[in-house]
């Protein structure tokens, strides 16, 4: 009996990130088998597996494949790592992270995706993965602290109440910057004398984290 060969923008999902320079193998066998199309708007299913942002609900959008990926990479994931995501939005990156460490907590302001995402992701089985509808700004307190932090917005600047979230060692990414004004991928770890070494790592687009600690302060309007 033949393989059945995934198909052809499947394929091509792999090539372009191995392309773009991701090279961690469980990072390729991850984003491999999360099924991106069961995370964005049944009119853009077609397109899922193109690296592009994509537009979902309350305004927001899913972000590109590479992007997740490279994000995911630099938080140097590890099977008892608890992670705490900020911003997310469908759940994609969530599922994705959820394959490679112990426990994903993750945050999302909007109460419609919030409770979008964590159904979509009971559905599909990503059961290690625990959604709350609250200002992520303010990280989560209540379990931390987290081996990596990992913010899918903007930020003027990089929270001080998240950086305190964190275990020594820990390492967490973060856009810094408005969104169309120069934000800058950003990585931070915390140093055993809880010092922090910060290091700036590619320009990058998302939009802007609302909240006490963000651009503005938190509303519910979706």
């Amino acid at each position: 009996m033949t393989p059945t060969q995934p198909p052809p923008e499947k394929m091509m999902f792999q090539l372009t990130l191995r392309r773009r320079g991701i090279s961690d193998q469980a990072v390729l066998r991850t984003m491999e088998e999360v099924p991106r199309d069961e995370f964005v708007d049944e009119a853009d299913r077609e397109g899922a597996y193109r690296d592009s942002a994509l537009p979902i609900d309350c305004g927001q959008t899913i972000s590109q494949p590479f992007v997740v990926a490279y994000m995911t990479e630099q938080l140097q994931l590890q099977k008892h790592h608890r992670v705490l995501e900020i911003g997310a939005g469908s759940g994609y990156a969530a599922a994705a992270m959820s394959r490679m460490a112990r426990n994903v907590f993750a945050i999302e302001r909007h109460p419609t995706l919030a409770a979008e995402a964590a159904q979509r992701l009971r559905q599909l089985g990503y059961d290690n993965v625990e959604i709350i509808c609250a200002d992520g700004s303010e990280g989560w307190p209540a379990e931390a602290p987290f081996d990596v932090i990992i913010v899918s917005a903007g930020s003027p600047d990089i929270p001080e109440c998240l950086k305190q979230q964190l275990v020594i060692g820990g390492r967490l990414v973060i856009p810094v910057g408005l969104s169309g004004h120069g934000q800058m991928l950003t990585k931070l770890t915390r140093q055993a004398e809880g010092a922090f070494e910060s290091k700036h790592l590619l320009p990058v687009s998302f939009v802007p984290l609302i909240g006490r600690h963000g651009w503005a302060e938190l509303d519910r309007e979706c």
